[in-house]
């Protein structure tokens, strides 16, 4: 690669970016209001995906478009880029948890329709499904109605179209946003922060591992720009 495109693919925000907006919160819990996934839910979600596998004789496979890239938390056998037709990466769910507070809300990506996404798809081994699938669910939805949703949806490979489990966004869940500017998402990130960290570490983790599998996203790449911006010089 020559050395001014290079150039062009190096990022403006950058972890002193993310070291300036950082505060230590403290975990509130869930917000007032809101009604908690019960253990009898978790299984009845984990039945149902579980029954409608739509290849169980065949590896499973998870499809990866945000955090569980670089924080998957769950075994896998290896992974290998995806793409995912009539969805895509958008900042549409509202936090005031995790990485947004009450303080200073924040916003997380999900699948929202329309466009498409790349994405890794990691192996899930073939043993104990069942757990495994527990440990995603927990991580992925923690209130009712669902934020994300299970389901199993087609990912296209170099090696054709294979089923995968993803997670997509729930469009009647509270915490749903609607689609936001560009300007309107930056305004969030560049201040938000919960007892996991910053939206602009969230969204500078997920860009640098896109591009480190080859996989250039333009909105996300427009928006660390944004971002910067507006956290100012370091």
């Amino acid at each position: 690669m020559k050395s001014a495109e290079r150039s062009q693919r190096e990022l403006s925000l950058t972890a002193a970016h993310v070291a300036r907006v950082h505060r230590d919160v403290v975990d509130q819990g869930q917000p007032p209001g809101l009604q908690p996934q019960t253990d009898a839910d978790y299984e009845d979600w984990v039945s149902r995906v579980l029954a409608s596998h739509p290849s169980p004789r065949e590896p499973t496979q998870l499809f990866a478009y945000g955090s569980l890239i670089w924080r998957p938390e769950i075994e896998h056998l290896g992974e290998r880029g995806g793409v995912l037709r009539g969805w895509h990466r958008s900042f549409c769910l509202r936090q005031w948890r995790f990485r947004g507070s009450p303080e200073y809300p924040g916003l997380m990506m999900s699948l929202d329709r329309g466009g498409s996404c790349q994405g890794v798809l990691f192996q899930l081994p073939d043993e104990d499904l069942e757990t495994q699938f527990h440990k995603l669910f927990r991580r992925e939805f923690t209130i009712k109605p669902n934020t994300n949703v299970p389901c199993w949806l087609a990912v296209q490979t170099d090696q054709g179209s294979v089923p995968a489990l993803v997670f997509v966004m729930n469009r009647e869940s509270p915490q749903y946003a609607g689609d936001l500017t560009p300007n309107e998402i930056a305004d969030v990130l560049a201040k938000s922060c919960g007892h996991l960290g910053t939206g602009a570490e969230y969204l500078l983790n997920t860009v640098t591992q896109l591009e480190a599998r080859g996989m250039h996203d333009q909105g996300l790449w427009r928006l660390q720009e944004l971002v910067a911006e507006r956290i100012g010089p370091v």
